[in-house]
């Protein structure tokens, strides 16, 4: 006679109950730094976005002669200010504005809180339990200066 299986033993059951359980032991630690991991990535684009529109925005100043201590240049159609050929440090994203509007940063859709004080742009990664997490941009202030771009995500 043969003998028609019913379901599962009990001892196979606390096996797969204790395979899991040491899986989500070993997993979990993974996963749970996967937002600070995720804020320091974001911050690095952030970084890179802004040091991209910087030189974008200083080679077409070049080519347009607008390297002096103000001026304007037109990227894909939107008016960025710059100061000695570079954006201006504005937090603004509407036309004309500075180095946000070159970046294409916008502090609502991207999670991010950006604040501005006298040429200096300051972009706080949201969501971490530090406010360190930031990328900040100074505009120069004389004609052979270059911008100082700065990351800071020992916070995030």
């Amino acid at each position: 006679m043969h003998r028609q299986q019913q379901g599962f033993t009990m001892i196979e059951l606390i096996m797969v109950i204790v395979i899991l359980g040491i899986l989500a032991a070993v997993a979990l630690p993974r996963f749970a730094n996967l937002q600070t991991d995720a804020r320091a990535a974001k911050a690095d684009a952030i970084l890179g976005a802004i040091r991209s529109a910087s030189a974008i925005a200083h080679s077409a100043a070049l080519v347009g002669n607008a390297t002096g201590p103000t001026g304007t240049v037109s990227l894909e159609g939107a008016t960025i200010n710059l100061v000695h050929g570079y954006p201006a440090g504005t937090e603004t994203n509407a036309s004309p504005g500075g180095i946000i509007l070159a970046a294409n940063l916008d502090a609502t859709n991207d999670d991010v809180t950006i604040t501005a004080d006298t040429g200096t742009v300051t972009i706080e990664i949201n969501g971490g339990t530090a406010t360190t997490c930031t990328v900040t941009y100074e505009q120069p202030t004389g004609a052979n200066d270059t911008p100082d771009i700065n990351l800071v995500k020992t916070g995030c």
